[in-house]
């Protein structure tokens, strides 16, 4: 991919046209991302193969920069595979996970309207705070997550996304700025969506992705 989106592909993306008027929203995690404004749970979204098509380069681009962020800041080889774009939502992520994962959760504050959600599990985040403070990459199961965690994992995500909001403003020639991360422990597998943010209440469309971070992590 080269990077540069078509005006068709960029109006699909911002709303200017019926069919892409509720794909503003973003929500993420460590295998899969999402997309959607509030929407009803029995309200359609649909996306055109070229639509889907441009969120999935958009994302490619974006998360490529995200995951060299991520390298630098881990001292490991990060990769991420090429994502894969549907329309989804609370219930089929919460069958992915049997388990409490970290839910971190931005705002798009410029340039776009909308949020971006990781989900990560929570034996990941122990690895990935243990390599941000120089550890060699462990986790203890037994380990309850701590302030520490959410502290260290909010801060890997505001690089992170940063970095793949600087992508974005460049792609679409206008300024794009993320307000900082909030992070929660969550039961992703419990339906009850009363804590949820309203975006992912109804629909969204959901950007799958694979990562991996050098022998200790992988999200399969």
């Amino acid at each position: 991919m080269d990077g540069m989106l078509s005006q068709d592909e960029i109006n699909a993306l911002f709303g200017n046209n019926d069919a892409a008027s509720d794909s503003k929203d973003d929500a993420q995690t460590a295998d899969t991302s999402a997309a959607d404004t509030p929407a009803a749970a029995d309200q359609d979204i649909i996306l055109t193969d070229s639509e889907k098509d441009a969120v999935g380069e958009i994302s490619n681009i974006c998360m490529g920069t995200a995951a060299t962020t991520l390298s630098s800041l881990l001292n490991q080889r990060v990769d991420i595979t090429t994502p894969h774009v549907s329309i989804s939502t609370w219930d089929d992520l919460a069958r992915q996970y049997d388990r409490p994962c970290v839910m971190m959760q931005i705002s798009y504050k410029e340039g776009i309207d909308g949020n971006n959600v990781l989900i990560l599990r929570e034996n990941d985040v122990k690895i990935i705070t243990d390599l941000m403070m120089g550890g060699p990459g462990n986790a203890d199961p037994n380990e309850e997550l701590t302030d520490l965690h959410l502290s260290a994992i909010g801060e890997a995500m505001n690089q992170m996304m940063g970095s793949a909001a600087t992508s974005m403003s460049s792609m679409f020639n206008r300024k794009i700025d993320i307000s900082p991360p909030v992070s929660n422990l969550v039961e992703v597998y419990n339906n009850d969506t009363e804590d949820l943010p309203d975006f992912l209440k109804g629909k969204f469309v959901e950007v799958m992705f694979k990562l991996t971070i050098g022998t200790l992590i992988d999200t399969a």
